[in-house]
C-alpha cells in the first residue's frame, strides 16, 4: 500500500510538468508592436519591420488565432534568429515551451 501511494504521488508530481510544455510547429512569428495589425495576414510581416520594432518583443499567433508573446531568452533567440536571417517576410518558427498566461516560457525555438 505504501509503495501505491508513493507511486501515485510521484506521478502526480510529474503530470503537471510534462502537461505544460507545448510545441508549436511551423508558426508565424511577429512583433508585439505589429502583431494585432498583421492578425489576419502575419506572414506578410516583413523582417524589416520586425527589426524596426524588436524593442517590444515578439510572439506568436497560434493555430486557434491566440497571441503568445516571447519571454526575455525566447525574445533574445529569436531576434538574433531574425537578424542573421536572409528571408524578407514569411517568418516561422518551431517552437516549445510553457504557456503562462499569454507569454510562452521558451525552452527551445528554430526559425524555419
Amino acid at each position: 500500500m505504501r509503495k501505491l501511494a508513493l507511486f501515485l504521488l510521484m506521478a502526480g508530481l510529474t503530470l503537471p510538468v510534462l502537461a505544460a510544455s507545448n510545441t508549436y510547429k511551423n508558426v508565424s512569428v511577429v512583433d508585439v508592436n505589429c502583431s494585432q495589425k498583421v492578425a489576419a495576414n502575419p506572414d506578410a510581416h516583413t523582417r524589416e519591420c520586425m527589426l524596426m520594432c524588436e524593442k517590444s518583443g515578439f510572439g506568436i499567433w497560434t493555430a486557434d488565432h491566440h497571441f503568445l508573446k516571447f519571454d526575455k531568452e525566447g525574445n533574445a533567440q529569436i531576434s538574433q534568429a531574425i537578424k542573421t536571417s536572409q528571408k524578407k517576410d514569411h517568418l516561422r518558427v518551431d517552437v516549445t515551451g510553457e504557456v503562462q498566461g499569454d507569454v510562452l516560457q521558451v525552452k527551445s525555438i528554430k526559425l524555419l
